[in-house]
């Protein structure tokens, strides 16, 4: 009789210590997956891979309702298990997104210099169609609107320059995409008037 209430009383402890083990908050792994989130964002992650980056987030807030709701039941009932292994999941994913997030910026920074190079190469070719333009009154009125577009192009690539230096290559992105639509656009416009009045 002894016997048995001694094993029943250490399958109990046994069961009761195996439900602690799984009851415990995931406290280590939770801190590991939001130190691994934060480091991706450091590189800025978020805004280079930026749909990345919000199904990590979304997988991390996850992770954080399950353990909220695992604390809301009675403690014997309690498990982490899934919570956790998401967590891990989450710190794996954050870590490569930082990686990819580093490569994808050195991708648009390279991006970014080959456009410049092509836009200081439309300007030079704008200002020599500008010579050969036709020079009448309503030619003057327009070669005026082009310098003077042509001029905010040019200013817009020191504004880049700056980006680039300060690292914000995709704000540069934008404005240097910007600068060559633009160029292009002036480009067309010359060729097609100067077309025109030889066609005349």
């Amino acid at each position: 009789m002894k016997k048995r209430m001694l094993y029943f009383l250490v399958g109990i402890g046994s069961i009761m210590m195996l439900t602690t083990s799984c009851a415990k908050l995931p406290q280590e792994e939770l801190d590991s997956a939001n130190a691994a989130v934060e480091a991706a964002k450091s590189v800025e992650a978020h805004r280079y891979l930026a749909a990345d980056f919000n199904a990590l987030q979304d997988s991390l807030n996850k992770a954080m309702t399950m353990i909220e709701t695992q604390k809301s039941k009675f403690s014997l009932f309690r498990s982490y298990k899934d919570a956790k292994a998401l967590l891990a999941e989450v710190t794996t994913m954050a870590d490569k997104l930082k990686e990819d997030a580093v490569v994808r910026k050195e991708e648009v920074k390279n991006e970014v210099q080959t456009t410049l190079t092509e836009v200081n190469a439309l300007i030079a070719e704008v200002k020599t169609l500008i010579t050969k333009a036709p020079r009448g009154k309503e030619g003057k009125a327009a070669l005026e609107a082009i310098q003077t577009d042509l001029a905010g192009v040019e200013a817009t690539l020191t504004e880049i320059e700056t980006l680039v230096t300060n690292g914000d290559y995709l704000t540069a992105q934008e404005k240097v995409n910007a600068a060559k639509e633009k160029t292009t656009s002036l480009k067309t416009e010359l060729e097609e008037a100067i077309a025109k009045a030889k066609g005349h």
